[in-house]
């Protein structure tokens, strides 16, 4: 009950307005909260559920064991759908990766960056993540979990025919291995959100809600201003098109990521955005 007391205090609620909050559309990624967690976990906690998140993604457990971390979760009724796995655990530590999932609970695992020199993304590092991810994909398989991979940006950059993107896709064995896509990251090297899962309909198993300041400028190296990140829906990424498309081909779970430092007072206003389009 001491977090659902935090929760009043945070949100000004009774206890009939916060046992009454109304589900967000879509999920959270913790990430967004990364300087809130670091101040007061239980409080930080407490405010995503008064948000109304049910779904989250995890971005570690700011210093509690796996067990305290699960526990937080499931004392504010929000149910961790994936948790990241490093590069180098998926490559040489898949125990480690399987007990952390399960520990919290998720059913996906996702990895986030490939280790690359650089900004320059090599056909080296591609082929080095597709035997990774393959082999990892099937032992997370045989374990009950999913694998996806989280787009960055870098996968963009010109290689043969076309991307290193298309090239990974076309490798990657979907039977172990998918994505999630992260629609600000598709927009930065200057792709089309829309255009790429109407390419790749049934690979993108996830998806990170995430709009952009219009006038930024693309960049294929996987890293951008954070303060480019704006309310959904007020950016240049195309929210509303890429949510119908998405959901037309079935995307499993979305997950709003704000990276900005405006993320507490961003959020609501984007999931009211999400909540017009339905």
């Amino acid at each position: 009950m001491k977090y659902l007391y935090s929760l009043l205090l945070l949100g000004g609620l009774t206890t009939g307005q916060a046992l009454a909050q109304k589900a967000a559309p879509v999920g959270l990624q913790l990430y967004s909260f990364r300087d809130a967690f670091a101040k007061d976990v239980p409080g930080t906690m407490a405010k995503v559920r008064q948000m109304g998140f049910r779904e989250i993604e995890t971005a570690g457990t700011y210093g509690l064991s796996l067990s305290a971390y699960r526990q937080l979760l499931d004392q504010n009724g929000l149910k961790a759908i994936s948790t990241g796995a490093d590069f180098e655990d998926l490559a040489t530590n898949m125990p480690k990766v399987i007990a952390e999932a399960k520990a919290v609970g998720a059913k996906y695992v996702v990895c986030t960056w490939i280790p690359h020199y650089g900004d320059r993304f090599t056909p080296f590092d591609a082929e080095k993540a597709v035997d990774v991810f393959n082999t990892a994909g099937s032992i997370l398989a045989d374990n009950g979990l999913t694998f996806c991979y989280h787009t960055h940006g870098y996968e963009f950059q010109t290689y043969k025919d076309g991307t290193f993107f298309d090239y990974m896709a076309d490798n990657l064995n979907p039977k172990f291995v998918n994505f999630e896509m992260d629609v600000f990251w598709v927009k930065e090297p200057g792709y089309d959100p829309v255009a790429l899962l109407q390419k790749y309909p049934k690979r993108f198993l996830l998806m990170h809600l995430k709009d952009r300041k219009p006038g930024t400028p693309d960049s294929n190296t996987g890293h951008a201003d954070v303060e480019s990140n704006v309310i959904l829906g007020q950016g240049d990424v195309g929210i509303a098109a890429i949510m119908k498309q998405a959901r037309k081909l079935g995307v499993k779970h979305f997950f709003i990521e704000d990276e900005s430092s405006r993320a507490l007072q961003q959020v609501p206003a984007s999931v009211a955005y999400l909540e017009s389009l339905r």
